[in-house]
């Protein structure tokens, strides 16, 4: 009985081993970069201000209101929604990214699976001669032909002794959430694209009603100098240089016309359509009344979703140092096959027609020239890189949503300012067409007037559609939302379609 006992104590304590093996890794604990955050932005201060400043600007407060998937609703702009809404079920990049997230949940799926015994069946039959050799008969033996029929069905399953399998299953997940978060920043991009795309339309619609009233205007100027010149009272220079203005402001309304159907066509393609299946119906900008809450810095490493993707590189890239390690250490992997084996199809599931093979084998390679140590040197390499790349993209997007605090500060001052100079333009080319009525200025002092008039309007049209368009940067820089994590964006009804329909 006691040599019985022996080999039970034996095996358990070799199981007791193994099991512990199987607890180890050799990858490095995990840790998020450190980043610099500061403890406000710079141009925060001058928010309030700022929003002061321009006195059809006023304050919102979005936080709860709307889904950080739907940030473009803060513009109370149905127009802009619905092309939003066309933009996220139709176009091709996104579909392409939602893809790139199916391939990586597949690949996750596949690392996953080496978690798990590997079982597979076999059912096969052959007909042959083995050499007289082979049976330990002489060369010149007659050995017959015989088949040989198999049934079996075998196991295999490696146990993780040092980590290698686990590593590979967390590289893969993380690689699947980068790839999660990459989705949500090209739709993220996608949803910013079309409302910038959005707001050029309209403030260039802004610019061609200037320059349709422009042409209007200078039409009835130009029946008025005909009159004055047919009369006598002026010369011929005159009446040239009122059909050259009238024709020069022709001239540059159909520029404008030429840049909005270049623009009009950008948007179609944004909305996964031809630029012959759209048509914006003309709108002009009117000026945005929003404030963007910036928030605090150390919240944009949670928000941006671009910053999330360079963060789940990093962990991956830890994750497959792990992988690269477990090459030293020694690989157990235990197979077994059971199944049935007879000369005859009658006789192969007969008792005595069994078979099994049951045993582990323990690999461990010896000599490689350094490929082992080549492998844990880039994998660590990887990882330098990818932390570079973290912190890099965070200074980026710091300075993004400065670059766009600090737009629309300067640009509410910018725009009061030049409200100011259009009215002074329009007063003074009131003035002007009053006194030339009167004969007491050349025609020279309208023409300088009514240019320096569009002059300015225009300039007041392009700072309405720069506001629009810093507005939209803004809420891109700081992640497109503000309070709602990223996993709330991954279950959006919008996302969730957008992939199941991908490919």
């Amino acid at each position: 009985m006691m040599n019985t006992i022996k080999p039970l104590k034996s095996a358990s304590s070799l199981l007791l081993v193994l099991l512990i093996l199987a607890g180890c890794s050799v990858a490095p604990t995990y840790q998020r970069a450190e980043v610099a955050t500061p403890a406000a932005y710079k141009e925060a201060a001058n928010e309030t201000s700022a929003s002061q400043t321009g006195a059809n600007w006023k304050e919102a407060q979005p936080s709860e209101q709307f889904a950080r998937g739907e940030w473009w609703k803060i513009f109370a702009d149905d127009s802009l929604n619905d092309l939003e809404t066309q933009a996220l079920a139709a176009n091709q990049n996104l579909k392409a990214a939602a893809a790139r997230l199916k391939q990586s949940r597949a690949l996750r799926q596949d690392a996953r699976s080496g978690l798990f015994p590997q079982v597979n069946a076999s059912l096969g039959a052959n007909r042959g001669r083995p050499s007289p050799v082979s049976q330990g008969l002489p060369d010149n033996s007659n050995v017959p032909t015989g088949n040989t029929f198999s049934a079996q069905l075998g196991a295999s399953y490696e146990l993780d002794l040092f980590g290698r399998v686990s590593s590979t299953v967390d590289a893969a997940n993380a690689d699947t959430q980068q790839n999660e978060a990459l989705f949500q920043s090209v739709q993220l991009a996608l949803q910013a694209d079309v409302a910038q795309a959005y707001f050029l339309l309209r403030e260039l619609d802004a610019e061609q009603a200037l320059y349709s009233g422009t042409v209007e205007l200078r039409s009835q100027t130009l029946k008025l100098v005909q009159k004055r010149f047919d009369e006598g009272d002026i010369s011929e220079l005159d009446l040239a240089r009122a059909k050259s203005e009238l024709a020069s402001a022709q001239s540059e309304s159909l520029g404008v016309a030429r840049t909005r159907a270049v623009a009009e066509h950008a948007l179609a393609i944004l909305l996964g359509k031809t630029p012959a299946d759209f048509n914006f119906q003309p709108r002009p900008l009117s000026r945005i009344a929003v404030n963007i809450p910036a928030g605090l810095p150390s919240s944009l490493l949670e928000r941006r979703p671009d910053i999330a993707a360079a963060e789940r590189g990093m962990a991956a890239a830890n994750a497959r140092i792990g992988v690269a390690r477990s090459a030293f250490f020694p690989r157990l992997d235990i197979t077994g096959a059971f199944g049935y084996e007879s000369s005859g199809l009658g006789e192969l599931f007969n008792w005595s027609s069994r078979t099994f093979l049951l045993g582990p084998l323990l690999s461990l390679p010896l000599f490689d020239g350094g490929r082992r140590q080549a492998g844990v040197d880039k994998a660590r390499a990887v990882y330098e890189e990818d932390v570079a790349n973290y912190r890099q993209t965070v200074l980026n997007a710091f300075k993004e949503v400065e670059d766009n605090l600090a737009d629309l500060r300067i640009l509410g001052d910018q725009t009061q300012a030049q409200d100011n100079a259009v009215q002074a333009a329009e007063r003074a080319a009131k003035l002007s067409h009053i006194q030339y009525r009167e004969g007491s200025v050349s025609y020279l002092n309208v023409i300088d007037a009514d240019r320096t008039v569009l002059q300015q309007q225009r300039a007041a049209a392009q700072l309405d559609g720069a506001r629009a368009k810093s507005a939209v940067n803004l809420i891109r820089a700081i992640g497109g939302g503000w309070s709602a994590s990223p996993a709330a964006t991954a279950k959006s009804p919008a996302v969730a379609a957008t992939i199941a329909k991908a490919g």
